[in-house]
């Protein structure tokens, strides 16, 4: 008889809105075993236990990580706690699939990669995007030369309401880090993905306000301007006092430009309208998407791709110098909204002091 194919057992931390739709996914894949949930609250543990009945629950990742043996730890918990769940696992000898943000802090970012440097292991930062039918595909175009050299991206974000997070943890400075490491941290990680070909970005300005005077450091309305040295430059726009949720992307080359957009409700309908546009310098072309575009589908994307790289042994899609780089360029550009000035971000991304300008 043909044996079994090896299931790659998860461990799952945190199991609020976001943490289930995980657990859901992991559960469905063939490939997968969700062996473990880690929920601090008793009410999501017992909601743990009433979804997935045989899957061991713990109140803390340490106590999972004494007791059962997984292969990938799935961390889906606030910003605050990435880091020493990340750590505990790499130390333990798992590979991580880590939420963006990496962590809320560069020392923290450059910990866990000579941790798992340390420890061979590998982590999969969770920018889904880059797995998108949508905004994967800009890369694809962009790689294949059709609009020549890539000189500018766009991207804007209008959306409301924002989610407060189990026990509102998203609307507290001191778990959530920064706003800009909540969405905008997408924003930046696909503007250097597709600008990768002019090298690492060099410099961060960016101008932000608050609509609520009780939380002025939670910034409501963002723009950032991310320059190389080659003069490739991005521009991260983000409201969250709008409406719904509507993403733009937009991408001129030296021949040609690429146009994107997304629409929907809430960021996770089921039936959003998207559009793909591109101009190759000649004519525009409608492109349709095979698969649809939504945080949903490119989890399921992710979560395959983990798979693949635990029994595969392929490198994560958006790997750990990329974390970095992620949460480098939105404390810049936090950094810049304090100083109204220019971050150098040579010496910003390795723990010097921040230049201004």
């Amino acid at each position: 008889m043909p044996s079994t194919p090896h299931k790659v057992r998860f461990g799952l931390v945190g199991y609020g809105a976001w943490g289930r739709h995980h657990a859901r996914v992991i559960a469905a894949h063939p490939e997968a075993e969700l062996t473990a949930v880690v929920a601090p609250s008793e009410t999501s543990r017992e909601l743990a236990r009433e979804h997935f009945p045989g899957v061991e629950v713990f109140a803390t990742a340490q106590q999972m990580l004494e007791t059962l043996a997984v292969e990938v730890v799935d961390v889906a918990a606030p910003n605050h706690v990435h880091f020493p769940i990340a750590a505990a696992a790499l130390k333990a000898g798992c590979h991580v699939l880590l939420e963006k943000p990496m962590a809320t802090t560069l020392p923290d970012c450059h910990a866990l990669i000579a941790l798992a440097k340390q420890e061979g292991r590998q982590i999969l930062v969770g920018h889904e995007l880059r797995l998108s039918s949508q905004w994967g595909r800009i890369k694809e175009i962009i790689d294949q030369g059709v609009i020549g050299v890539p000189w500018n991206v766009l991207v804007e974000l209008s959306r409301r309401p924002y989610r407060l997070g189990s026990d509102g943890w998203r609307y507290d400075p001191e778990r959530v880090g920064d706003w800009m490491l909540e969405e905008p941290v997408h924003f930046f990680d696909l503007a250097r993905w597709y600008l990768e070909q002019h090298g690492e970005p060099a410099t961060v300005y960016a101008s932000a306000n608050a609509v609520d005077p009780l939380r002025p450091t939670l910034h409501d309305n963002v723009t950032a301007i991310v320059r190389h040295a080659s003069g490739a430059q991005a521009t991260i726009c983000q409201t969250l006092a709008a409406f719904g949720h509507h993403q733009t992307v937009k991408v001129t080359g030296s021949k040609g430009a690429i146009w994107a957009s997304w629409s929907g409700a809430t960021d996770r309908v089921p039936d959003p309208v998207c559009t793909l546009r591109v101009y190759d310098g000649q004519s525009v072309e409608d492109l349709e998407l095979h698969i649809p575009s939504g945080e949903l589908i490119e989890l399921r994307q992710e979560i395959a791709h983990c798979i693949r790289m635990v029994k595969e042994g392929i490198p994560p899609a958006v790997n750990a110098n990329d974390g970095l780089w992620g949460v480098a360029l939105c404390l810049a550009a936090g950094a810049s909204t304090q100083s109204r000035g220019i971050i150098e971000l040579d010496g910003f991304l390795h723990g010097g002091t921040p230049i201004h300008q």
